[in-house]
């Protein structure tokens, strides 16, 4: 009976309020949520060429065979692989820029929804124990006021019935804003940036990004978690920039 009702209670507000793509608006079909459109998701850039499976950099030849990129073989990252919804450009650009920059936090889940899917193959060979977002120092965290990489985070928990813990990894210091500086720039200003609460007990650990550029983050919070326990990180962004767009 609870049941029934919910459902008519869903197809009521559904009537009254139907739902619509959270990113252009276009009304969507009874029962669809808060995915969004296909016209959206066509024109989310996908990561479909050749790539590096340890950084997920997209060559720019077409076609070829996956292979590791010239910085992890020069400086071989602490983490075992990463994965990508698409390419930072296009529509799913502007996705991140929304849920990010101009407070769209209910895209969480439809971003989310897509990520474990993307994820969901690799998954059954890297079962994480946990979630690790990364994080925001307190006083970019009081300017934004919500860290969208942490609602990515526990969305995807709750897809995997995970824990996402929201303290266990700390940006114990500020640091600059790394758009526009250079690879050993960005690495000097993450160097020590991070730190653990508690120590990890050889926990298989996801860390949470919205987007990866040259890895520097993902490069800090990893050796983080290594040094403080776990057994091993893997990486899962929303977004990968292309090569030309760290130049």
């Amino acid at each position: 009976m609870l049941s029934f009702l919910r459902a008519e209670l869903r197809g009521l507000f559904e009537l009254l309020l139907p739902p619509c793509c959270p990113l252009c608006g276009t009304l969507l079909k009874s029962g669809v949520g808060d995915a969004f459109c296909p016209a959206c998701l066509d024109a989310f850039a996908p990561l479909d060429s050749a790539c590096c499976p340890r950084c997920a950099l997209p060559y720019p030849q077409p076609s070829g065979s996956d292979h590791l990129c010239e910085a992890c073989l020069r400086h071989e990252p602490p983490f075992v692989w990463t994965r990508c919804l698409g390419l930072y450009e296009a529509k799913l650009r502007e996705a991140v820029h929304a849920f990010k920059f101009h407070g769209k936090v209910h895209f969480d889940r439809p971003l989310a929804r897509l990520l474990a899917a993307r994820l969901e193959t690799v998954r059954q060979d890297y079962r994480p124990d946990l979630l690790i977002a990364v994080p925001l120092h307190r006083q970019r965290l009081r300017a934004r006021t919500y860290n969208q990489s942490l609602l990515l985070a526990r969305e995807l928990g709750r897809f995997w019935r995970l824990p996402a813990p929201a303290r266990l990894l700390r940006r114990v210091r500020p640091t600059h804003s790394q758009q526009g500086l250079s690879g050993d720039d960005r690495r000097r200003n993450l160097k020590g940036a991070f730190a653990l609460t508690q120590k990890l007990a050889g926990q298989r650990v996801l860390l949470v990004d919205d987007v990866l550029t040259t890895g520097a983050t993902a490069r800090e919070c990893a050796a983080t978690l290594l040094a403080g326990g776990a057994s091993s990180v893997a990486v899962a962004v929303l977004a990968r920039a292309r090569l030309q767009k760290l130049q």
